[in-house]
């Protein structure tokens, strides 16, 4: 009960009314609906004790949204894309998939946008809240169509540290379907700026502030991240810290 429950709840919130044909059909047909519908046990591993993030109101938003983690990338690439405002952006989502995607930021603003006002906590033991509006990543992942064999998506992310590795992350199929996962485009009614991500940054208020991974350019379907970076799922599990960060 609780599996068919989740799923229900998912794909109703997913908006489908507004999407195309073809974004409805990934999303109840084919292999990316049937990890939801196979997944087991989603409540403390996939989604937190809660199972949906505490939503606030628009007076709780800190207008002043702290910035964290590394400096905006430097490099020639990134910031030749944010000097032409991001008209030649594009995020790719390859790998395991039916139908590779390379979608303009109007591309992914044309998509069903929702908007979600929740808290930001970080490892480090502050929080603050935002309000964040974007595109539900199952809705993207649902574009790409992944095959049978995807089991997570890998975010590549333009910044690196000085030592020059870059940060990425990943997540499994049944936290990517979260209903509050985001792409996040925008942030206190403004389009995000270099510091917070821009332009598409990940927004996953079920964990811990280090896996909404911002300047997010590319995402690979994949049966195992095991080959990316240093194995561990993400740059700064790497370093040791959990996979799975839910709070």
């Amino acid at each position: 009960m609780k599996r068919r429950l989740f799923v229900a709840s998912s794909l109703g919130a997913l908006g489908l009314a507004g999407c195309s044909s073809r974004l409805k059909d990934s999303l109840t047909n084919g292999p990316f609906h049937n990890v939801l519908t196979s997944v087991e046990g989603l409540n403390h591993k996939v989604i937190g004790t809660r199972g949906m993030a505490r939503l606030y109101t628009e007076a709780d938003v800190a207008r002043e949204f702290r910035v964290n983690g590394n400096d905006p990338p430097a490099d020639s690439t990134y910031t030749g894309l944010a000097k032409d405002g991001w008209s030649r952006y594009k995020l790719v989502v390859t790998g395991l998939v039916d139908h590779p995607q390379a979608l303009t930021l109007a591309a992914l603003r044309a998509l069903p946008l929702q908007t979600q006002i929740t808290r930001h906590d970080c490892v480090e033991g502050w929080s603050v809240v935002g309000k964040w509006r974007g595109v539900r990543l199952a809705d993207v992942l649902a574009l790409a169509a992944p095959t049978a064999a995807a089991r997570y998506a890998i975010f590549s992310c333009y910044d690196a540290d000085d030592g020059g590795a870059h940060y990425y992350e990943s997540l499994d199929l049944a936290q990517a379907a979260h209903p509050q996962t985001l792409l996040a485009l925008d942030l206190n009614d403004a389009a995000l700026d270099t510091a917070h991500g821009a332009p598409v940054r990940l927004r996953i208020p079920t964990q811990l502030g280090y896996k909404s991974a911002k300047w997010v350019y590319r995402i690979e379907l994949a049966a195992t991240f095991a080959g990316a970076g240093g194995g561990k799922g993400g740059y700064w599990e790497d370093q040791g810290y959990e996979w799975y960060a839910g709070i």
